[in-house]
């Protein structure tokens, strides 16, 4: 069962990785439209905050959480093709509200698989399992653009997006014979009542809520790396080109790294690796502001990737060992909508700081991540005294339900 949600998993988000780019190079290649390309693949990731929640409420309510994923997969790839049928056919304005429909089941593609890990494997073999897990997200990332790039440039932007698409459709089966629950649960209520439990649940968690704000800041930090890196490959190697190549560097470098965590098992302390990996990504960034040659860039992205791997093992680790069990697709979901955003405003800001000068954008991202840290710092604190001896997941009331679960 797990061999078949890992095909399923990495072809879902494979497909997920390879359709921003596809969408991007295909709406420049039909409309001649940097300004439409660009706002296609915003509207793809800036509806991923609200998405999240209401994703995460829908898999936790049904005992075949399976089915909703097949739904969410079709729905996305439909959406997909729906925009590149419609590109230089519709208004912009529609092809945008269906991309921004579309993106909001995107974090399905992702961490509402992740959620659904403790139903495909024993608590034994769950730590693993979470390190496979985690390094099937860098192969997406790796392998995701790397194909968009190769398709558009053989054949073309459409054929791109209609590849990714087809990834998304074979990963259909494995979503759809997940297993299910063993037990039926409760309605609880009302939507915004399960979400803002949801929210409460990461929040009133101490190692929940400051390994989500962690990430997310830290998540912002590497968009800056992401950024800046084409701008770093022009003045050290001449060819924008290269930045591709040191995100791949970075990208491999991850996967290394979690092949690492997978066969060290569970000889590790999740919460001390978020933060040591939080500060390698930081230091892979400052030593990439300061590389002189391209090959100390290569170096500095080996750094940032050697981070980038277990800092995500660590934080899915956090996640299944904290979020309740009634609540965890919420938790898994909300987690994924919330870096997805903070991907975006890191973006947003490196670019001005990039434009003026790549060291001074790669420089921010490094105190991104010291700011993480010391966000996690932080948060570590225990906001009131009973929480000094609360370690364990949550206590969640439900009112309307009348229960206590923890």
């Amino acid at each position: 069962m797990l061999t078949r949600y890992m095909i399923g998993a990495l072809a879902s988000r494979t497909g997920d990785e390879m359709s921003g780019p596809a969408l991007l190079v295909a709406g420049l290649a039909v409309t001649g439209s940097p300004v439409l390309a660009s706002a296609l693949l915003a509207g793809l990731t800036v509806s991923a905050a609200v998405g999240g929640p209401l994703l995460g409420v829908l898999l936790d309510r049904t005992r075949r959480p399976g089915r909703v994923l097949g739904w969410c997969l079709a729905g996305y790839g439909a959406g997909l093709l729906v925009v590149l049928a419609g590109l230089g056919r519709l208004p912009d304005a529609a092809l945008i509200g269906v991309a921004v429909l579309t993106g909001l089941l995107g974090p399905s593609l992702n961490g509402g698989w992740t959620a659904q890990l403790p139903l495909v494997v024993p608590d034994g073999r769950l730590p693993r399992a979470n390190a496979l897990d985690a390094m099937s997200y860098n192969v997406a990332g790796l392998a995701g653009p790397a194909l968009a790039g190769l398709i558009a440039a053989v054949v073309s932007g459409q054929a791109a997006v209609a590849a990714s698409v087809a990834l998304l459709v074979a990963a259909l089966p494995a979503a759809w014979v997940l297993p299910r629950r063993r037990e039926r649960r409760e309605q609880a209520g009302a939507v915004r009542a399960e979400i803002a439990a949801g929210f409460r649940a990461i929040v009133r968690n101490r190692s929940l809520r400051r390994a989500t704000v962690a990430s997310m800041i830290s998540m912002a930090g590497v968009a800056m790396l992401v950024v800046t890196a084409p701008l770093l490959g022009l003045r050290l190697a001449g060819d924008a080109g290269y930045g591709a190549l040191l995100l791949a560097v970075t990208a491999g470098a991850a996967l290394a790294a979690n092949a690492v965590v997978a066969r060290a098992g569970t000889r590790w302390r999740w919460d001390t690796v978020l933060v040591v990996s939080t500060l390698l990504i930081g230091a892979g960034t400052a030593l990439a502001a300061l590389a002189g040659s391209f090959a100390v860039a290569v170096a500095a992205a080996v750094v940032a990737g050697v981070g980038e791997g277990p800092q995500l093992t660590a934080l899915f680790a956090v996640r299944h060992r904290e979020a309740p069990e009634r609540l965890r697709s919420q938790v898994f979901t909300t987690g994924a909508s919330l870096k997805i955003t903070s991907f975006a405003a890191g973006s947003a800001l490196a670019g001005p700081l990039a434009a003026h000068s790549p060291a001074v954008a790669l420089l921010a991202g490094a105190g991104v991540q010291l700011l993480a840290v010391a966000a996690y710092g932080l948060l570590s604190l225990p906001r009131r005294p009973e929480e000094r001896h609360q370690e364990g997941p949550v206590v969640v009331e439900d009112d309307q339900a009348g229960r206590v679960e923890r």
